[in-house]
């Protein structure tokens, strides 16, 4: 894809995708603590084929690949599989690319109106399943041992999240969906999965404009879906125009509701124009809940309506309130923290609950660019950051907390993360002590090749 690579940067680099699906045990340097057990679930989008118009390429079109690290007894094994969709099915066979990513106009024939899902954007442990996700289709579920794809969880009925929240007292997997009734609309669903698997819940509404919702908010209580101005329109993308657009003119709006209320019962609160991809963590105070989001100005890697390319944006950490007795529906925004930023995490068992703790990956270099080159821990008991700093062009994931133990205090773990080590081309995984991020990684485990960037991951202890 050499050629390609000088039209398109995600497929140059460390986003180019790789074509083996491998066995390594890894080099350890270091030490990983020996009650350290389970794996480092990674994901992203893998083009299986050279996509069909490599210069309208996006990055969260390609086929999700799953990436494991296997901890044990201070070793580490890594495997990597496709998630094996029906989309990847159907290209493998034909031996070429056949979907057309966001412009379904650009896909072959053959294909259209078929299943193009990827499952490339998260890849999450829920009641001793392992389960793919993107926005965009049902769950893929896999086995956790060898990373075989066992197929799409029918139970779900259509589109889910990428971002499910578990709940840490109930068990449960609290969800949505977007895009719901027909692709690009502002049809919604909210769901729930119990603490055994099974689907208890769905049901349906329209936001008030179609959006891009990538993550949305959860606490104890209460759901909050953020519409924000990432605008969908399938009449735009059947003229040839981005699917995906950044119209701030339409303003942005987060939805609340309990989560034993109707759908009918949801309160649209505001605030301008914006875009959040992900959240920290969200919790209730009395009348009020506070969300602890990494807001953009403006959508990053997204046109805008016309086509035309959108403008380059960095995210920062801000804390949301909506007061729920309050005569106003005006969010209440108030900043963090001053760091470039993204992935941010928690502690899962405080996950809906009030937190002390947070993790991100981050940008020391301001540059107005996403380029991350650090892992900063926040404690907002304190204000005080601790950051570390990687060296040259090497480039960190998500980092995901690990727990010392299932009893340990908040925050009392480690925090893993894989990294691109750009002047040898290949990745190692890392293990840092979570509340000393500074003191820089505790245990390396080397991969002899690369790991491409990907979007999320989540630690399963089995």
């Amino acid at each position: 894809m050499d050629g390609n690579a000088r039209i398109n940067p995600y497929l140059a680099g460390n986003f180019a995708p790789i074509h083996t699906e491998d066995d390594f045990a890894l080099t350890v340097k270091g030490e990983i603590p020996a009650e350290m057990r389970g794996a480092l679930f990674r994901t992203g989008p893998n083009p299986q084929f050279e996509p069909r118009q490599p210069e309208s390429y996006h990055w969260f079109t390609g086929d999700g690949m799953v990436h494991g690290f296997y901890v044990e007894d201070g070793k580490v094994r890594y495997r990597n599989r496709y998630v094996r969709t029906p989309k990847w099915k159907l290209e493998n066979e034909a031996g070429r690319a056949l979907f057309g990513g966001f412009n379904p106009m650009a896909g072959d024939p053959s294909v259209f109106g078929k299943d193009g899902g990827v499952a490339n954007t998260n890849i999450l442990w829920h009641a001793g399943k392992l389960l793919a996700l993107e926005e965009g289709h049902m769950p893929t579920e896999m086995r956790a041992d060898t990373l075989e794809t066992v197929g799409y969880r029918e139970d779900y009925r259509d589109r889910t999240t990428a971002h499910p929240k578990l709940d840490p007292k109930t068990g449960e997997m609290v969800w949505f969906g977007y895009g719901v009734g027909a692709p690009l609309s502002a049809g919604m669903s909210y769901g729930v999965t119990d603490a055994a698997g099974n689907v208890v819940r769905r049901d349906d509404f329209q936001a008030p404009f179609a959006a891009m919702v990538h993550d949305f908010m959860v606490t104890e209580n209460h759901v909050l879906f953020p519409i924000l101005p990432l605008t969908a329109s399938l009449e735009r993308a059947m003229k040839g125009l981005p699917g995906f657009a950044w119209e701030p003119e339409k303003g942005a709006y987060v939805g609340v509701m309990r989560r034993d209320g109707d759908v009918s019962s949801i309160r649209w609160f505001n605030t301008e124009a914006c875009y959040v991809f992900h959240p920290l963590n969200s919790w209730e105070e009395g009348d009020k809940i506070h969300c602890d989001v990494m807001r953009y100005n403006v959508a990053p890697l997204f046109p805008k309506a016309d086509g035309s390319p959108g403008d380059k944006a960095a995210a920062r950490l801000v804390r949301w309130t909506f007061d729920l007795a309050g005569n106003s529906d005006a969010i209440k925004e108030t900043p963090l923290d001053d760091l470039d930023g993204e992935f941010p995490r928690v502690d899962p068992r405080v996950e809906t609950l009030k937190h002390r703790h947070g993790w991100y990956a981050a940008d020391s270099t301001s540059a107005s660019t996403i380029r991350m080159n650090a892992i900063a821990h926040i404690d907002l008991a304190t204000g005080k950051r601790q950051v570390w700093e990687f060296e040259g062009r090497d480039m960190p994931s998500e980092p995901v907390f690990v727990p010392r133990s299932a009893d340990a205090a908040e925050g009392d773990g480690w925090v893993t993360a894989v990294v691109y080590r750009a002047a040898e081309d290949r990745s190692d995984m890392l293990v840092f002590e979570a509340q000393d991020i500074a003191k820089g990684p505790i245990a390396t485990a080397e991969v002899p090749r690369r790991v491409p960037f990907g979007f999320h991951g989540n630690w399963a202890s089995f």
